[in-house]
C-alpha cells in the first residue's frame, strides 16, 4: 500500500473529513487531495505532522513499515475502534418450531 493510500486509510478510520484532517495537522487541503488521489506521495514534512500528532501516533509504525505492535499501542487503521461495541447479534429468547 502506498503512503498516500495509508494516509487516507488513517483519515477514514478516524472518521474525519479531508477538511477536518487538514485542520488537525495544519496541511493544505489541496495537498491532501493530491496525496489521496495518488498524484503525489507525501514528503517528510507531511509525515512528521501526522506521526507526531497525538491522535495519529498510534499509526506511526504501520504508516512507515507496514507493521503493528498492539502491545506498544501501534495499530493499523483496520484495528482502530470506530464501530459498535459488539459485532455479534444478540440471541432471541423466542423458541421456534
Amino acid at each position: 500500500m502506498k503512503l498516500s493510500e495509508k494516509i487516507k486509510a488513517i483519515r477514514t478510520a478516524e472518521g474525519l473529513s479531508q477538511k477536518k484532517f487538514c485542520e488537525i495537522i495544519a496541511l493544505p487541503i489541496g495537498t491532501l487531495t493530491k496525496y489521496e488521489t495518488g498524484l503525489f506521495e507525501p514528503g517528510g514534512n507531511a509525515l512528521v505532522k501526522i506521526t507526531t500528532h497525538q491522535r495519529f501516533q498510534k499509526y506511526t509504525l504501520w504508516l512507515m513499515t507496514d507493521k503493528t505492535a498492539p502491545e506498544a499501542g501501534q495499530i493499523a487503521p483496520a484495528l482502530a475502534h470506530i464501530g459498535p461495541d459488539s459485532t455479534q447479534s444478540g440471541h432471541s429468547e423466542k423458541q421456534i418450531g
